[in-house]
């Protein structure tokens, strides 16, 4: 496949896996902690332990995975593979956690025989082993459509193009998932609110299997020749060495910490302190809708300015305008709207920054390895990513636990300013440690552009190799 500028129609078929992954990330984020600690009543700090375990299973699988679809090459190709594969894992896994305690009705008969209850009872363990399916399935799917994005082009603007799509459809895919119970309970005048995550899990397992089939048969990818094998020391050493890696994956790790710990408060937020319980979902619409609308001027200004400015001007943004949370009126939904409208300029601009420029680090792992490795490089982003999550969760409940809040609605004014403090301190500080280790990031346009030269010489060393002596070599 020839093709490096990809025309728009194709990138928007290739993307439209997104909208499963953000169909899965918000209510893993914001519903599915507040659903299983309150409606199953399992309470703060059991759910809080049960996403951090989960979320700790990847720390195993992602580097797995990543390795693997480096490796093993089809017919088909290295990731689009697993973009398949993924999809009936999830699909079985969500129905597991987000329809709750009914197993699976073609097996429900089958284990009547065997006197066994279907009814399967809602317990930590129960919603430990959905995790770690729904997790396996959801890692499997992101791993294969970013690393199959990245290795799209070689531009270091179309990078940003590229990822910009496959972020702008996740964040869009946010609002639809939003707004599917709001359109059931008006067309069909059932109170659909109190059905919301069995409705998004519905959606998640139709449209899973359809996304991943149109973007495996819409876009191809690049033939990648074999390569050397290398010991452990020269593949782990490149790795500790890389400085951009390094500040790239921390950073990331930060951002996933702030945005899990607003996502795992937000309803909390939103209904106890702003006192706006009613539009709640309007609020996370009008939120995610800025972030949809602001992806195409973020791209302009990484072409303009580059990808490191961006990254940083974006994280001092949010550090000087998060504070003004704490200012919105109890009861004041236009002035709770506005805020959100503003703060939500920013929601897409690290998911679709931090995956161009790792993009970037492959190319400076390939000049120093020879090794192609974009999988496993992409597998230590979204694992930091995971793994601040997890932590955020985790931790966030298990405060809230401590300061003595209580999620039915039974708090002093004190417990209530204290969550207040602690959902605008968490992004103002990981926004300032963000914008504080991308500052000194090594790889702008000049670096990019240089890297790129250095892997064009290679190859045409290479075949002025093979042409000489008539062997083909492997570098």
């Amino acid at each position: 496949m020839a093709e490096r500028h990809h025309s728009t129609w194709r990138l928007f078929l290739y993307s439209l896996p997104s909208i499963t992954l953000a169909a899965l990330g918000l209510p893993l984020a914001v519903h599915l902690p507040n659903y299983y600690a309150e409606a199953m009543g399992l309470g703060l700090t059991t759910v809080g332990a049960a996403f951090f375990l989960a979320r700790m299973w990847d720390v195993v699988v992602d580097p797995l995975l990543g390795q693997m679809s480096d490796k093993y090459k089809t017919r088909w190709g290295r990731r689009r593979p697993w973009v398949v594969v993924s999809a009936p894992i999830l699909m079985i896994a969500t129905y597991f956690v987000f329809i709750p305690g009914r197993g699976l009705p073609t097996l429900n008969w089958m284990l009547a025989l065997f006197g066994i209850d279907p009814m399967l009872a809602v317990t930590e363990t129960y919603l430990v082993g959905g995790l770690f399916l729904l997790y396996l399935g959801f890692t499997m799917l992101l791993l294969a459509h970013m690393s199959w994005g990245a290795e799209l082009s070689s531009d270091y603007n179309q990078r940003s193009r590229i990822q910009g799509w496959r972020e702008g459809l996740s964040i869009l895919g946010v609002p639809l998932v939003l707004m599917l119970p709001m359109v059931i309970q008006f067309v069909g005048g059932v109170d659909a609110k109190h059905y919301s995550v069995e409705i998004i899990g519905w959606f998640i397992i139709i449209v899973t299997p359809v996304a991943a089939l149109i973007a495996v048969s819409s876009m191809g990818e690049y033939e990648v020749k074999p390569e050397a094998h290398i010991s452990f020391k020269d593949a782990v050493g490149p790795l500790l060495k890389n400085n951009g890696l390094r500040r790239l994956v921390i950073a990331d790790l930060a951002s996933g910490f702030s945005g899990s710990a607003l996502g795992a408060m937000f309803i909390f937020v939103a209904t106890q302190v702003w006192q706006v319980g009613g539009y709640t979902e309007m609020l996370l619409l009008l939120y995610f809708f800025s972030g949809v609308a602001f992806v195409p001027v973020a791209l302009f200004m990484s072409y303009k300015f580059g990808k490191r400015a961006t990254m940083v001007g974006a994280s001092l943004f949010n550090v000087c305008f998060v504070p003004v949370l704490l200012l919105i009126p109890a009861g004041n939904i236009w002035v709770a709207a506005t805020v959100l409208i503003f703060l939500g300029v920013n929601v897409g601009i690290p998911s679709v920054l931090y995956r161009a420029m790792m993009a970037d680090v492959c190319d400076q792992d390939e000049v120093v390895t020879g090794q192609r490795r974009t999988g496993l490089f992409f597998a230590l982003l979204t694992l930091t990513a995971k793994v601040g999550s997890a932590l955020a969760i985790g931790i966030v409940y298990f405060t809230l636990d401590w300061i003595g809040f209580d999620a039915k609605g039974n708090n002093t004014a004190e417990t209530l300013m204290n969550m207040s403090y602690l959902y605008v301190a968490v992004p103002f500080l990981c926004n300032l440690f963000v914008a504080t280790m991308m500052w000194r990031y090594p790889i702008g346009l000049a670096e990019q552009q240089e890297l790129r030269r250095q892997l064009e010489e290679r190859v045409v060393e290479e075949v002025e190799s093979v042409e000489r002596t008539g062997v083909e070599g492997i570098v």
